[in-house]
């Protein structure tokens, strides 16, 4: 018997929205998702044939073991909230103040809980293994995928893939890229140490505020003159703290911000650039400093075979002119801690639609998307799955 996957995709479509708005009304935040977690676990076991575990405390892997031998193939949803609160107007709407689900994780566990129940109806003809995770914390360092990963939960696997939703992309469109997808996305830390006083005697203090200025746009000649124009590279400063008062320069000043890239050499010297600018900055005004680089995700680098069995499965089933060749993009995610496991491909599947009023970015307290796009993501999850576990 062959699996219809068009028919099984369209009859769990409507199960599929369902879940994605009870999920969008009772989101929670990273390292929070216990009842998440429940839910999924639960609806999960009402399929059978699937081995759940709970490799940490708040995410959930099912394991669907074939009858015979062959390929062990994962596919990754994220379940985590972001700390926002939403001002959408719809019956689904956040029931918790200040969290909502405004990346569309909750669409991507609903297809992942689709896709698991069409194909634990397969177990018998399945060759190898279908190992679905259900993943916490996507949205704060140092994320969940690395603790499922040390928790041995991705060991065995041969390949792994992901579906992102794209407000930014038109619904139904599928974002392919080859190579480096995500950036790397670290974290630093800058504490000036100056000498504080009154703001009418500048001259007997160290300013800080004026140093952490210089610091400012000294970093951002790293992007200007020590990269390669051909390369992409941000660096950030995102948050300033100094002061208590109007009229005193205070003691120090902190900065805080974030640096992207693709590239693993220019990751690595970094840190390097800019201690060499802070140090010479903040000796130059008798100030002292003290930096604080933190790693966070890796890049998402799509496997060039992996990438091809997903191109191939998009353009079989719904042709050419549904593949946008991508650009690389500048947001992190986890899912690069599963590649240090196995091979695998992340794709971008479009859920803007401006003509329903779709059109607000992630992390906006306005996201929602399409959710045509939905049964789409659960199809392309299956077509996968039966290329390499099934034929």
């Amino acid at each position: 018997m062959s699996l219809e996957t068009k028919k099984w995709a369209d009859e769990v479509a409507e199960q599929v929205v369902s879940w994605r708005r009870y999920l969008h009304q009772h989101p929670e935040l990273s390292f929070e998702e216990e009842k998440t977690s429940q839910f999924i676990y639960e609806t999960l076991e009402s399929f059978g044939n699937l081995e759940l575990s709970r490799p940490t405390k708040t995410s959930v892997v099912a394991r669907l073991i074939g009858s015979q031998p062959g390929k062990v193939l994962g596919i990754r949803a994220d379940i985590d909230a972001l700390p926002i609160h939403e001002e959408n107007e719809v019956p689904y709407a956040s029931g918790k103040s200040g969290v909502m689900h405004a990346c569309g994780h909750d669409g991507h566990t609903a297809m992942l809980l689709g896709a698991a129940k069409i194909l634990s109806q397969y177990k018998d003809q399945i060759k190898g293994e279908v190992r679905f995770f259900f993943q916490h914390a996507e949205e704060l360092p140092p994320g969940g995928a690395v603790e499922i990963v040390r928790a041995g939960a991705a060991d065995g696997l041969d390949s792994i893939i992901g579906i992102h939703l794209a407000s930014y992309m038109p619904v139904g469109k599928f974002g392919v890229l080859y190579g480096a997808l995500t950036s790397s996305t670290d974290r630093f830390d800058i504490k000036i140490q100056g000498k504080g006083g009154h703001s009418s005697q500048p001259e007997a203090t160290v300013d800080p505020i004026v140093i952490g200025a210089q610091v400012i746009t000294g970093l951002q000649q790293i992007v200007s003159r020590n990269v390669s124009a051909l390369d992409k590279v941000v660096i950030s400063v995102t948050m300033l703290n100094a002061g208590t008062a109007y009229n005193i320069i205070p003691d120090s000043m902190t900065l805080t911000g974030s640096t992207r890239c693709f590239d693993a050499e220019i990751r690595k010297n970094i840190p390097m650039w800019m201690e060499r600018i802070v140090k010479g900055i903040t000796e130059a005004h008798g100030a002292s400093y003290e930096l604080t680089f933190s790693h966070g995700y890796t890049s998402v680098v799509n496997d060039k075979q992996v990438t091809k069995l997903m191109e191939d499965t998009i353009r079989e089933r719904w042709g050419e002119e549904e593949i946008i060749y991508i650009d690389p993009l500048m947001p992190g995610e986890d899912f690069s801690e599963y590649l240090k496991k196995a091979p695998g491909c992340f794709i971008q599947l479009g859920a803007g639609n401006p003509e329903k009023g779709f059109t607000y970015p992630h992390h906006h307290p306005r996201f929602d998307f399409d959710e045509d796009a939905l049964v789409r993501g659960v199809e392309l999850f299956v077509r996968a799955a039966q290329k390499v576990v099934m034929e």
